[in-house]
């Protein structure tokens, strides 16, 4: 099967996407499975298949390459367009063509990829995608083109976030990613606030609301909406918080500096004032530098 015979079905990787699953999606235009695939590559796969988004394919550099042959994809396209890390050593370096399946931890997983944006890229068949979201934003992939969006891989499927406008204006006014730090901050903060019900609760409340109406398929049960879409619903403050973390100073505030923060930041979020307890997340990031 390698190379691509002439006339070879164009299936082209979304980026960030998870090697399993374009695998998956180019084995299904030829009414392949991934191991028949790999086979007529002439590439061994070990383990056991379980496809996106519980597992990935590591890769051989060899496998890589006749991966690359075979779809025409030069392979440094190939590597930027999918979140394929270097492969482990013992498989890296192998003289041969090998691919490995390993589970992938939940919090790891990628996500449903955006349906309009896979059917543009895998036009012979529309076979789900699974995507990484972005290193430096929320763990959440919003497509602003075609309003769909996701932020956990229990979803299945995107969401239609049409009735929630704010989302796709918080994604695409991230011109300037915040700090790692600032990032895992404000994530940290506003989950916490948001499973105890504090500060926007009817603000998110109402969003949620707004999400499951607009996308009756959410399952319900101990993987319910208020959690798989915890990160989506947080998504325009917890990029908010992020960027006004990003301005504070290494050190900790005086009393009059965290004033004038917690001040400004009700400003941004859209409140008549803001006043974290003393056990608040916020309030301990604020006094601890």
């Amino acid at each position: 099967m390698w190379p691509a015979p002439p006339g070879a079905l164009r299936v082209r990787p979304l980026p960030r996407e998870s090697v399993a699953s374009y695998l998956t999606r180019l084995a299904a235009a030829y009414q392949l499975t991934v191991d028949q695939l790999l086979n007529g590559l002439h590439i061994a796969a070990t383990d056991t298949p379980t496809g996106p988004p519980a597992s990935e394919i590591h890769l051989s550099n060899e496998a890589t390459r006749r991966l690359s042959g075979f779809t025409s994809i030069p392979p440094a396209h190939l590597n930027r367009a999918l979140a394929r890390k270097p492969p482990p050593a013992s498989i890296g370096t192998a003289p041969t063509a090998i691919a490995r399946w390993q589970p992938v931890p939940p919090a790891l997983q990628p996500l449903p990829a955006c349906t309009a944006c896979t059917i543009r890229r895998s036009p012979h068949q529309a076979v789900p995608a699974w995507i990484h979201p972005a290193p430096d934003l929320p763990r959440a992939v919003i497509c602003t083109r075609h309003q769909q969006a996701s932020s956990d891989p229990r979803q299945r499927a995107p969401l239609d976030i049409r009735s929630l406008p704010e989302l796709t204006h918080a994604r695409l006014t991230a011109r300037r990613p915040p700090t790692a730090s600032s990032l895992s901050w404000s994530t940290t903060i506003t989950t916490r606030w948001y499973d105890h019900h504090q500060h926007l609760h009817s603000r998110w409340h109402t969003r949620l609301r707004q999400l499951t109406t607009a996308n009756p398929h959410l399952p319900q049960g101990p993987a319910s909406p208020t959690l798989t879409c915890r990160n989506l619903i947080t998504y325009p403050e917890t990029l908010t918080l992020a960027a006004a973390l990003d301005r504070l100073p290494p050190r900790p505030l005086t009393r009059t500096q965290q004033t004038a923060f917690l001040h400004d930041l009700a400003h941004h979020l859209h409140l008549p004032r803001l006043a974290p307890a003393d056990h608040d997340l916020l309030w301990q990031r604020l006094t601890t530098g």
